[in-house]
C-alpha cells in the first residue's frame, strides 16, 4: 500500500507531471499564471475537481457500462466544476472576475478526464482520491512556480492581492525588488510561453543529471562486483 502511494506521488509530482511531462491543461495554466493569487486559485479549483471526480468515478465504476462511461465521467467532472465556480462566486467574487472565464475549461482538461478513465475507473475510492490529490498538486505546483516567477519578474513583488482568495492575507504582499520598474513581457502571454519553456528545460536538465548519476552508480557497482569476483 505504502509503495503504491509513493509511486503515485512520484509519478504525479515529477516523473509524469500533467503539466511538465504530459503538457495537459496548458491553456488555463499559461493564461492564469500571471500572479500567485490567480495560480493558487486555479490550483485549488483543479485539486478539488480532481479529488471529487476521481472519488465519485471510483464509487460508481461497477455500475456504469462501457457505452456511457465517457459521457458519465464528463458529466461528473462538469458537475464538480460548476460547484467550484459557484463557490468562487459566493466567497471570492473578485478573484472569480479575474480567473472565472478559465474555470469552465477545467471540464476539458485532459488530465482530469484521463485520470478518471485510466485510474479512478480501475481502482478503489481511497487510492483514486489520493491519485486525484497528487495529480492536482503536481499541476498546482507548476502553476504556483510559473505564477511566482512571472509576478516577481513582472512586478518585483510576490503575493499581491492574496486577500482576493483569503481575507486574512491582506498584508502578505512582499516587495522583493523595491523601485523595480517592472518587466511587462513577463505578465503578457509571450512571457507565459517563455517561462514555461524554461521550466520544461530545467526539469529535463535535472532528469538528465539524475540519469547520468544513476548510470555512474550502476557502473561503479558493477565494477566493484567484478573486482570482488576476480579476487
Amino acid at each position: 500500500m505504502k509503495k503504491d502511494l509513493k509511486n503515485i506521488s512520484s509519478q504525479a509530482l515529477w516523473h509524469n507531471n500533467p503539466a511538465l511531462v504530459q503538457l495537459l491543461g496548458l491553456c488555463p495554466l499559461l493564461a492564469v499564471s500571471s500572479s500567485v493569487v490567480n495560480a493558487v486559485g486555479l490550483a485549488l479549483a483543479t485539486i478539488m475537481v480532481l479529488v471529487c471526480s476521481n472519488l465519485l468515478v471510483s464509487l460508481i465504476r461497477h455500475q456504469v457500462t462501457d457505452a456511457i462511461r465517457l459521457p458519465a465521467f464528463v458529466l461528473i467532472i462538469a458537475g464538480f466544476v460548476t460547484c467550484v465556480e459557484l463557490l468562487l462566486q459566493a466567497f471570492a467574487y473578485s478573484l472569480y472576475l479575474s480567473i472565472g472565464i478559465f474555470i469552465p475549461l477545467i471540464v476539458t482538461n485532459c488530465a482530469i478526464l484521463g485520470r478518471a478513465v485510466s485510474f479512478a475507473a480501475k481502482n478503489t475510492p481511497l487510492i483514486s482520491a489520493f491519485d486525484g490529490l497528487m495529480t492536482g498538486l503536481g499541476f498546482g505546483l507548476v502553476l504556483l512556480a510559473l505564477g511566482a516567477v512571472r509576478e516577481l519578474i513582472g512586478t518585483g513583488a510576490l503575493f499581491a492581492n492574496m486577500e482576493l482568495l483569503l481575507p486574512f492575507t491582506e498584508n502578505w504582499e512582499l516587495s522583493i525588488l523595491p523601485g523595480y520598474p517592472g518587466f511587462l513581457l513577463a505578465l503578457l502571454p509571450p512571457g507565459a510561453f517563455l517561462f514555461m519553456g524554461l521550466l520544461l528545460a530545467l526539469k529535463n536538465l535535472i532528469d538528465k543529471q539524475v540519469a547520468e548519476k544513476d548510470l555512474k552508480d550502476i557502473e561503479s557497482e558493477l565494477g566493484s562486483t567484478a573486482t570482488h569476483t576476480q579476487n
